[in-house]
């Protein structure tokens, strides 16, 4: 399937629109026909678009905010070792609750943010593997392990649970 540019990332979007999972790029390149550099630079087109694509390490995924429209979200400032990166994302997902994305404030950089996505525990156990085989280290070992983390969850009453386990467990800046 060998479509000019403009339908192809038309077609990428109607592909993500109609999957609940993530999709690699590899899977997305032979859908369409082309290589998975041609699936990078249209997805960083459509986002240039305002296009809600999310890049996580499962894939690409079409992000709808109304799906959580009835939900809450915030903005939590954490710090725990990587071994503690499961009992992290367990207190969040256990009471109904989403991670959207991990960022830091770096000194010279500036902010630095990337998708995760982490809705399950299948979610979690997937990302800590993954984290455990790579050569690479986690965001959070760029200040001293404090990071963010943008964090939905079904009601307030959730998120002030989730707040707490994580206050709890000493994860959470209460400052």
């Amino acid at each position: 399937m060998n479509l000019d540019g403009n339908i192809r990332r038309q077609a990428i979007t109607e592909y993500l629109v109609n999957r609940s999972t993530p999709v690699s790029g590899s899977e997305l390149a032979k859908h369409f026909g082309v290589s998975r550099q041609i699936i990078v630079q249209d997805i960083a087109l459509l986002r240039a678009e305002n296009r809600n694509i999310l890049s996580t390490n499962k894939g690409y995924v079409l992000f709808h905010p109304q799906e959580k429209r009835n939900g809450c979200t915030a903005v939590l400032r954490v710090k725990h070792t990587a071994e503690q990166t499961i009992e992290e994302m367990r207190s969040i997902v256990d009471y109904g609750g989403s991670m959207l994305d991990v960022f830091v404030d770096h000194d010279l950089y500036g902010q630095i943010r990337v998708d995760l996505v982490i809705n399950d525990m299948e979610d979690a156990r997937d990302f800590c593997l993954k984290m455990e085989n790579s050569r690479s280290r986690p965001l959070k070992v760029l200040t001293d392990d404090w990071h963010y983390h943008t964090i939905t969850a079904p009601s307030e009453k959730a998120l002030e649970l989730i707040r707490q386990e994580l206050s709890e467990k000493g994860f959470l800046d209460v400052r």
